[in-house]
C-alpha cells in the first residue's frame, strides 16, 4: 500500500492553496529553495510570503542541492518540517539534522544498483530515503526494479518522472510517491486538474 504522496515543485500561492484545501491533500509538499537551475525554483523573498499559510497536517519540505551553511541559517525560521538534501554526505547530514533540529529526507540519485546501496550510509541518520533519477531539474526516470530488495523497515520515497497513470503500480509497495513533472502543463506550470486527478486517484487506492 502506498505510504503517502508528495507533490513537489509548487511555486505559486494559487496552487498551494488548492492543494492544502483539497478534500484529499498529500502528505508532503516540496519547494525548490536553493537550486536556481530548476524552473520550479523560488526566491527567498517569494518563499517567505508563500509559506505564510496554515498548512493543516501537510509536511512542508525544503528541497536543496548541497546547501551552504549560510543558506541553511537563512531559512531556519521558515515553515518547514523536512529538509530534502541532494549531494550531502552522511556526516554533514547528521550535523544538519542535529543543529537545525529538523527531519531529513536524504535524496539518492539512481542509475545502477550501487547507487541504491548508498542508502545504508543514511538509514540511521535520515528520516526518509528518497530514490530519484539523475535529472535534478529535469524529470528523469530510472529502473524502479533496482529497489526490489530494499528492506520493508526502511522509510522510503520514490521519484523519477513518475506519471499519474503509474500510481496504481505502487499500490502494493511501501513507498511514499514523489511526483512533480507529470502534474505540469506544457508551460511547466502546475496544472490544477492534474493535481485533482492524482489526489482523487490516490484516495481511491
Amino acid at each position: 500500500m502506498i505510504k503517502g504522496i508528495k507533490i513537489c515543485g509548487v511555486s505559486d500561492s494559487d496552487t498551494l492553496n488548492y492543494i492544502i484545501n483539497h478534500p484529499y491533500p498529500p502528505n508532503y509538499i516540496g519547494f525548490i529553495t536553493n537550486y536556481k537551475k530548476s524552473k520550479r525554483f523560488i526566491s527567498f523573498e517569494k518563499l517567505t510570503k508563500l509559506l505564510d499559510i496554515k498548512k493543516r497536517n501537510i509536511n512542508f519540505v525544503s528541497v536543496m542541492v548541497n546547501p551552504s551553511d549560510e543558506f541553511l541559517e537563512k531559512i531556519q525560521g521558515l515553515n518547514f518540517d523536512y529538509y530534502q538534501l541532494y549531494d550531502v554526505e552522511p556526516d554533514r547530514t547528521k550535523n544538519i539534522k542535529k543543529n537545525k533540529k529538523i527531519k531529513i529526507i536524504s535524496a539518492l540519485t539512481i542509475n545502477e544498483k550501487k547507487d541504491v546501496n548508498k542508502y545504508k550510509h543514511y538509514m540511521n541518520i535520515s528520516d526518509i530515503i528518497l530514490f530519484d533519477g539523475k535529472g535534478y531539474e529535469k524529470s528523469i526516470s530510472f529502473n524502479h526494479d533496482l529497489l526490489n530488495d530494499l528492506p520493508s523497515s526502511l522509510n522510503k520515497m520514490i521519484a523519477g518522472n513518475i506519471k499519474i497513470e503509474d500510481i496504481s503500480k505502487f499500490r502494493n509497495k511501501d513507498f511514499i510517491v514523489d511526483i512533480s513533472g507529470s502534474l505540469e502543463n506544457n508551460e511547466g506550470k502546475k496544472d490544477i486538474e492534474k493535481i485533482d486527478n492524482l489526489l482523487n486517484l490516490v484516495n481511491k487506492l
